[in-house]
């Protein structure tokens, strides 16, 4: 099973981390961030498959490929997001994090507007 190895890799990995912490605490964070590069990449041929399937989907559905692209990056944006905020929380910086979080927000508004304009244009639409 991949999962235990994966935890398995991050339960070392942070006993090591603990350890080398109270000694030069800029080589445990450095450690922390590749770790945790480590086990995304680990997860890249499963994001892929992922990937495949919803586009498999998404064309039985007859979904707009605008909306499927716009979805995806979404999901891309909350995934990055939410790891660089971690990053940084890690590294004792809770203000940058909040702020890393606030930027994925918008960014992830934005990118909806055409998605939101669509149900909107269709309520109305639906509405007598």
């Amino acid at each position: 099973m991949e999962i235990v190895q994966i935890v398995g890799f991050g339960l070392i990995a942070t006993i090591l981390i603990i350890v080398i912490k109270q000694k030069t605490p800029q080589i445990a964070f450095t450690i922390s961030i590749l770790v945790g590069a480590v086990i995304f990449l680990l997860l890249l041929d499963k994001i892929q498959a992922i990937l495949s399937v919803i586009q498999k989907l998404a064309i039985q559905a007859n979904v707009d490929v605008l909306y499927l692209s716009i979805i995806l990056k979404i999901i891309g944006i909350a995934y990055i997001t939410e790891f660089g905020s971690q990053v940084v929380r890690d590294a004792g910086e809770g203000a940058i994090a909040a702020k890393i979080e606030l930027a994925g927000k918008i960014l992830i508004l934005v990118l909806a507007i055409p998605i939101i304009q669509v149900i909107i244009e269709t309520i109305l639409r639906v509405l007598p």
